[in-house]
């Protein structure tokens, strides 16, 4: 199964690039970043994975695809990877409220595509990775845990509430080390 992220953001900012990190080091070598026109962010992103120019529209059949979309009207299940090459993701990074991006960007463009969502509530791109790379070793959405909201302490007693899906490894929400110093620092 290759999951697949579809680069949709304008240009690769620090936080999208630790995100796309982390889901590499998630996914391993099923990871393919697709869509990355411009020749910087191909070779930064090289450097972590394979990458691809192309759409996935380009290099895969729609009937060889589910799409993640938190809009989609029924969740994903291993009996729907049965004879899929792909899952894809939205390399979007999210809005509260949801802006339903994906639908715009990705499932519009796929009409015949399996269309699937992995929870009512957005997650990081990596978390997306996670909870699809459970779903296609077998695991129901309903045996992965997921905590809505993470409050991330910063700096003399104030935080930050990212208001997105986790899902919990051992206990623990699924966030990147870099991320929570990125946003340290920021």
């Amino acid at each position: 199964m290759q999951f697949v992220i579809e680069h949709l953001e304008p240009r690769l900012s620090d936080w999208l690039f630790i995100e796309y990190s982390s889901a590499a080091e998630i996914a391993g070598k099923d990871l393919l970043i697709t869509n990355v026109q411009r020749a910087s962010d191909y070779r930064r992103l090289s450097r972590i994975t394979r990458v691809e120019k192309r759409s996935a529209r380009e290099l895969f059949r729609p009937e060889e695809i589910v799409v993640l979309d938190p809009r989609a009207r029924r969740a994903l299940s291993p009996e729907d990877l049965r004879e899929k090459a792909a899952i894809l993701i939205g390399g979007i990074l999210g809005n509260d409220p949801p802006l339903g991006r994906t639908r715009e960007l990705l499932v519009k463009k796929l009409p015949r595509a399996m269309v699937r969502h992995i929870g009512r509530h957005q997650f990081a791109i990596d978390g997306s990775v996670y909870v699809a790379r459970q779903v296609s070793q077998g695991r129901r959405l309903e045996e992965i845990p997921v905590l809505v909201e993470l409050e991330i302490p910063l700096a003399q007693g104030c935080s930050v509430i990212l208001p997105y899906a986790f899902p919990l490894v051992k206990g623990r929400p699924l966030i990147s080390r870099d991320l929570i110093e990125y946003l340290k620092r920021h």
